[in-house]
């Protein structure tokens, strides 16, 4: 490059060589060119900063002026750089200085942008945290500062990486050796990095949310917190019973929160002394009581007679009821099976139970019979026994 027109200006001591092969001016100027781009650079900033924080105002959304908050200070260093990669020609520097000064100015430019998306992180969290699907699923929110400690970490390691591959270090070995001791370590984490991936997987996939009352293998209980290595489960006797996440994605799970309305399901076994028109008449009666029901759900619901079983006349009640309130369903479901009982009574029928008929042979040796057919009070008064055979 042709020497700059003031040199021939300067002082002769000026023009003398110094350390590493640079004149003295070139040392004494390369100061006050760092100071000059410094507060060129935070004039730049401020009006750059003013322009787009003016089109920020026109918009309804406030991450846009939060996101121009968190970068003003990375602007004005990348505006910095700019000014001195612009004017660094005036130094006139010799090829190995003007190869190390290009090296220092692309680093710092992998390190200005690096620093920007760190501080633009917890922008981008803040506004996924306010999102309508985050309040809609706690458990995702619990999810976002591990996510936001992760992508942090993320971006240090490349920008830590991309500066010191600028700056001429080996970062092949550097990063082989990292690997050895990533493996080693997820190796030794296994279980940990299991329950951290089955955390994100609860969490993105919704089975369940906290609060929900829910069914899990052979307990079911409150879920009570969700975290990063287990879920919490507060059971039906009050203990608290924790699963780890990793487990707890690979498992069925039921939960009683979503459902729409409940079900009853009842089989009444009749006593098979009951005539065709008495259960004619249960039938009619129990069907009755259902349709009286103000929140029968009027689709499915059905009372029928369904089987002659081994000691009774099985009759199926099945019916839906529009309530997700397990109180309220079960006050209805007893008010139900009573009247279900006053029913069966006024058309002088009963319930029948599992009965057996033992005949007594002779010689004193005994012989069972299986199950009855016939069922109910017997002829001598016993609950539902009849005796018979040759004494």
């Amino acid at each position: 490059m042709n020497a700059p027109f003031f040199l021939e200006h300067l002082p002769a001591p000026l023009l003398a060589p110094g350390p590493r092969g640079l004149l003295w001016w070139q040392w004494l100027a390369l100061p006050v060119l760092l100071l000059a781009a410094v507060a060129l650079g935070a004039a730049l900033g401020w009006v750059t900063r003013l322009v787009l924080s003016h089109l920020a105002a026109r918009t309804r959304t406030t991450w846009d002026d939060a996101l121009l908050e968190r970068i003003a200070a990375p602007l004005t260093a990348f505006w910095a750089i700019a000014i001195v990669t612009v004017l660094q020609p005036w130094l006139a520097l010799p090829d190995g200085a003007a190869s190390v000064l290009h090296r220092a100015l692309r680093a710092a430019t992998y390190l200005v942008f690096f620093w920007a998306g760190f501080r633009s992180v917890n922008v981008a969290f803040a506004l996924l945290s306010a999102g309508p699907w985050t309040r809609a699923s706690p458990g995702l929110g619990g999810l976002l500062p591990l996510g936001r400690k992760v992508a942090k970490v993320l971006l240090l390691a490349l920008g830590a990486v991309a500066v010191l591959n600028e700056l001429g270090f080996q970062v092949a070995s550097l990063l082989a050796g990292l690997g050895i001791g990533g493996i080693a370590l997820a190796l030794a984490a296994q279980k940990t990095v299991e329950n951290l991936f089955g955390s994100v997987a609860i969490g993105v996939d919704q089975p369940f949310r906290v609060g929900d009352f829910v069914k899990i293998e052979d307990f079911t209980g409150t879920v009570e917190a969700i975290g990063m290595r287990s879920t919490r489960i507060r059971t039906l006797d009050r203990t608290l019973v924790t699963l780890p996440n990793g487990k707890l994605a690979d498992t069925r799970s039921e939960t009683f929160a979503v459902r729409d309305r409940c079900r009853l399901l009842a089989n009444l076994g009749l006593v098979y002394g009951t005539t065709a028109g008495q259960l004619r008449a249960v039938i009619a009666g129990i069907d009755g009581a259902l349709r009286a029901q103000p929140k029968l759900w009027p689709e499915g619901a059905s009372v029928r007679f369904t089987a002659f079983a081994e000691s009774a006349l099985n009759v199926e009640v099945v019916a839906w009821f529009d309530t997700t309130d397990w109180g309220e369903f079960t006050r209805i479901r007893e008010e139900l099976f009573l009247q279900f009982m006053e029913i069966v009574e006024r058309e002088g029928s009963s319930f029948a139970f599992p009965t057996r008929t033992v005949h007594l042979v002779g010689g004193g040796a005994q012989k069972e019979r299986g199950p009855d057919v016939s069922a109910g009070p017997s002829r001598d008064g016993g609950a539902g026994r009849d005796r018979t055979g040759d004494l």
